[in-house]
């Protein structure tokens, strides 16, 4: 099946899509994007990706797009228009195409390009790695310094997976300094006692609005949590570890750089925790 497309304004199938390649992100990698997660054929936390969306362009200095405010109903639009149940609706604005390479931006009026599409994802809210749980391996932390700003930037992360892939593992923890940052698409956390431990937030991570969402709801169950660096041998010490991420929800982590957490299976608070964020976002779900 085509999947209908939405670029600069226009709705077409992917086939008929195209974005010129003086583009600045193809060329500079000048863009920023969001992923919005979509459960029962709703959006999950759209006013948050909205948000971050918002603070990103305005970190770069980027125009913000005519259609801006349209954003939500765009992507219902592209929900109904692929029949998304569960999946995503990925969306990337740059600063545009303006004629020429140039490392220096283009004139204020030259106008953002604009594209979405959609994933789906059947059984995305019913994983089977959030039974068995993922294995992490740490590498160094090599990216730029502007983490907080949701760019397309994702060479390092990119490698960063397949290091993870290369040693059978399913994903990456960066660390810089000695400490734990994050995972290469996701906040990272661990859980000893009744206390989540994760990295408060600075330029060195991404604002995460399932983060937001999911210590938002720990706090309210009565879990403590405390932001601030740790090691990776902390993390290793933990009775439990997770991620979260737009796409993932929350997912358990079950080994670490070899030493498996517990008796090396997804623990009960990190299931607890995925049962109340699913729950509580489909009830607020657009």
């Amino acid at each position: 099946m085509t999947r209908t497309v939405y670029v600069n304004g226009e709705y077409l199938p992917e086939t008929e899509a195209k974005v010129s390649i003086f583009d600045r992100a193809f060329l500079m990698a000048d863009g920023v994007y969001e992923v919005t997660s979509v459960l029962d054929g709703k959006l999950i936390d759209f006013a948050g990706h909205a948000k971050r969306l918002e603070r990103s362009l305005n970190e770069l200095d980027m125009r913000k797009p005519d259609c801006f405010d349209d954003l939500l109903e765009i992507h219902r639009e592209l929900v109904r228009l692929n029949d998304i149940d569960e999946g995503l609706v990925y969306l990337q604005i740059t600063r545009g195409a303006p004629g020429d390479r140039d490392f220096a931006f283009p004139p204020e009026d030259t106008a953002p390009t604009v594209v979405l599409f959609t994933q789906n994802k059947p059984g995305l809210a019913d994983s089977p790695a959030a039974k068995t749980g993922m294995k992490i391996i740490s590498v160094d932390d090599l990216r730029w310094g502007r983490r907080d700003i949701k760019t397309v930037q994702l060479l390092y992360p990119s490698l960063g997976k397949m290091m993870a892939k290369k040693a059978g593992a399913d994903d990456a923890w960066m660390v810089q300094d000695g400490f734990v940052t994050e995972g290469t698409s996701n906040n990272a956390y661990f859980i000893k006692g009744n206390k989540i431990v994760t990295r408060a937030l600075s330029n060195d991570i991404l604002h995460g609005i399932t983060r937001a969402a999911v210590l938002r709801f720990a706090r309210e169950a009565q879990m403590e949590v405390e932001e601030r660096n740790f090691t990776i041998a902390e993390a290793q010490a933990a009775d439990e570890a997770f991620i979260t991420s737009a796409s993932a929800f929350v997912m358990p982590v079950v080994e670490i750089d070899g030493v498996a957490l517990g008796d090396g299976t997804p623990g009960k608070r990190v299931a607890r925790l995925r049962e109340i964020y699913l729950d509580e976002s489909r009830k607020a779900a657009v």
